[in-house]
């Protein structure tokens, strides 16, 4: 998901800093350089450093560590795209009404988090557009100017962003990520998405 949603970012112009345990590695430098002149491999601390804005694209296991290694995110917009599933998919590796959203703004304190991305998958990453329809994409957060900054980006990239409420929205929207897996893995495939209609 990180390599899907920092190209395409780098592709419209973003300065891009993607990282990994181990940003050297072969598919990294292959990943910045298909991404353009605009993106870099770089370790975790560096990539932190240098960006106004995170996106946190691990493995729920993986996150803990991850943000561990950021050092100091006092500051920061990050947008948490995780969710903490069970190995099976059959649901949410997490204790009742606590979301992996407001647990990473509980280890990364003074950090601004923004819940999205997470309800679908990479290829609609790739491409949310269904004919003249857009997939919608939820977010939450409690800080509205970093929420708006991921209603742009998410326009930019084809969605339809809506702004589904503060942080605590984020146990809704990683509930509402395993319909979405349910769907794309029980038998609709992954080339599917969800409409907000309005009147």
């Amino acid at each position: 998901m990180g390599g899907t949603l920092g190209t395409r970012w780098a592709k419209a112009g973003h300065e891009v800093a993607f990282s990994s345990r181990n940003p050297e590695s072969a598919d990294m430098k292959a990943l910045a350089t298909s991404a353009g002149p605009s993106a870099r491999a770089t370790t975790v601390c560096d990539a932190v450093r240098g960006s106004d804005v995170i996106v946190i694209a691990t493995p729920w296991p993986a996150t803990k560590l991850a943000i561990t290694a950021a050092g100091n995110l006092t500051g920061k917009l990050i947008i948490d795209a995780t969710n903490p599933l069970l190995p099976d998919l059959s649901g949410l590796d997490q204790p009742e009404g606590v979301s992996a959203a407001e647990q990473i703004a509980t280890l990364a304190p003074g950090a601004k988090v923004v819940k999205a991305f997470n309800t679908v998958g990479s290829n609609l990453m790739a491409d949310p557009q269904f004919g003249a329809a857009r997939s919608v994409l939820f977010y939450a957060g409690d800080d509205s100017a970093s929420k708006q900054t991921v209603h742009q980006l998410a326009d930019e990239l084809g969605f339809d962003p809506v702004d589904a409420g503060p942080l605590p929205q984020a146990r809704v929207l990683e509930s509402f990520a395993l319909l979405w897996i349910s769907l794309a893995f029980g038998g609709y495939g992954r080339d599917i998405g969800f409409s907000f209609l309005r009147r």
